[in-house]
């Protein structure tokens, strides 16, 4: 069930109104059975993996929480790590590892195959299992107390508005939620509404108008050349974010109709100053999972000392895990490592690249050198883009190799202006740059409201008929990280 279908836009509704309509103290059962209903329409039988990671988890915790030291713990985190990671690892990245095993075999004369199995990437399997497998970890370190409930800890691993794409949250953020009494606030129902109608505008607006020009110049990736090439490119960047943070936005706006508050996932990452600043505003709950879970936890000294370089270190193995979580493709280990090592790389000449713009002067014309590094930033993304974007890691450099030939750069540029649906995205693309900018400056949301009644409700109304005139929804298109 996707969010921008007609199946979700009945659903959701009825859930909610059902929710405030019974006692409190049967909500995690009507929201569970939502959940595993909203689950169940993609494949039902894949219900069962979400099922035995939450058993596994709710049993690894409780024995946890009898366990005096962390030494007693320690087995039952092993048993969560080993079953979370098992399931994702089969389901996830075992074809990657026998076909690679398989060509590995082949260069070296060995005559056998690894089987590869028939089976479909199960949707969201990346989310849950990290979401519940940081309840195992935090339980372990005495971050959260087990949840004795096994209904309500199902509901926190399987709650449908995150489900399927984030954002990732942490037990000690959501399972209070889950249990506090909720009372019905028109403020949630309109600010969760507004929420939801901008995610709808980030979607079927300009995500989905993008995916169209976007998958035209991948699918074929030996044809086209130029700037077509580095317009897809450009534009898939602004689509990723658009299509993910629409779907956080949906998921946080439906919780919130409920009084529930999902963390933010996104802060503008398109306006970030450097690689450091992006992954700080990008897909928040999966960078802050990774530095809470992995990166301080691997190993920083070097006998008693703690070491820069094993710092460094330690950030390229995180991205490069970061990468694969993202899918089993060497383009995603690739786009892993190359932002691990661009992150040291910032890290290393930070304080020389400051003294370079004191030097020249471009310190005290503190706008232009903002531009600059935004600028420089999002080419540096763009770039990565084209791994993160192609098939296989040949198709990547074709492309980049294909972007840099300009044989009929005039018919080009003129093909693009002349494409109505390009100039309209491009459009689309500077308004919500400006009303982004706009929010961060002065609270649009304010803004509006502090409007008369009329002309509020004349915006609000005017924008969800926009949305319906311009949105491509005719045709359907599944949310990017529904595929991790």
């Amino acid at each position: 069930m996707l969010f921008n279908s007609l199946e979700y836009l009945i659903f959701f509704p009825v859930v909610v109104a059902l929710y405030y309509a019974i006692n409190h103290k049967w909500r995690w059962l009507l929201l569970l059975a939502a959940s595993y209903f909203f689950y169940m329409s993609w494949k039902a039988e894949y219900v069962i993996l979400i099922m035995a990671s939450t058993i596994v988890d709710y049993y690894a915790g409780l024995q946890m929480g009898k366990a005096g030291s962390r030494k007693k713990k320690k087995p039952y985190l092993v048993l969560s790590i080993i079953v979370n990671l098992g399931i994702l690892a089969g389901f996830k990245y075992f074809n990657f590892f026998s076909e690679n095993m398989n060509v590995l075999f082949g260069d070296l004369n060995i005559f056998y195959r690894i089987p590869e199995l028939k089976i479909l990437l199960p949707v969201g399997i990346s989310f849950y299992t990290f979401q519940t497998l940081s309840y195992s970890i935090d339980v372990y370190r005495g971050l959260t107390k087990p949840e004795k409930h096994l209904g309500r800890f199902a509901l926190y691993v399987s709650y449908f508005p995150q489900l399927v794409a984030g954002p990732i949250e942490r037990s000690y953020n959501l399972l209070p939620q889950l249990q506090e009494k909720k009372t019905f606030n028109p403020q949630n129902l309109i600010s969760g509404s507004k929420l939801m109608l901008w995610g709808f505008f980030k979607k079927i607006v300009i995500a989905d108008r993008i995916g169209i020009y976007v998958s035209s110049i991948y699918a074929n990736p030996g044809e086209h050349t130029g700037l077509p090439v580095m317009l897809a490119t450009t534009l898939f960047a602004f689509q990723l974010y658009c299509d993910f943070s629409a779907y956080t936005d949906i998921a946080r706006g439906t919780a919130r109709l409920m009084g529930i508050d999902l963390m933010r996932n996104f802060n503008r990452p398109l306006i970030a100053r450097s690689l450091t600043d992006f992954w700080n505003r990008w897909h928040i709950s999966l960078t802050t999972w990774f530095r809470d879970y992995l990166y301080f936890s691997l190993p920083d000294k070097v006998g008693k000392k703690v070491r820069v370089w094993r710092l460094q270190v330690n950030i390229i193995i995180t991205f490069l895990l970061m990468g694969l979580w993202h899918g089993a493709n060497w383009t995603f280990l690739f786009f892993g490592l190359i932002h691990g090592v661009l992150l040291v790389l910032d890290d290393l000449t930070r304080e020389s690249r400051k003294a370079f713009f004191q030097n020249i002067g471009l310190t005290r014309i503190p706008y232009l050198l903002n531009s600059l590094s935004i600028l420089v930033t999002f080419t540096i993304l763009v770039f990565s883009v084209y791994f993160f974007r192609a098939a296989s890691i040949q198709e990547s450099f074709i492309m980049i190799k294909n972007s840099f030939i300009f044989d009929d750069f005039r018919q080009s540029l003129f093909d693009i202006l002349k494409d109505n649906e390009i100039m309209f995205a491009i459009l689309q693309i500077t308004l919500l740059l400006w009303a982004e900018w706009y929010h961060a400056r002065k609270n649009l949301v304010k803004v509006i409201a502090a409007k008369p009644i009329w002309l509020r409700w004349s915006i609000y109304i005017g924008f969800i008929f926009y949305v319906l005139i311009f949105g491509i929804i005719n045709r359907q298109q599944e949310f990017i990280y529904f595929q991790f």
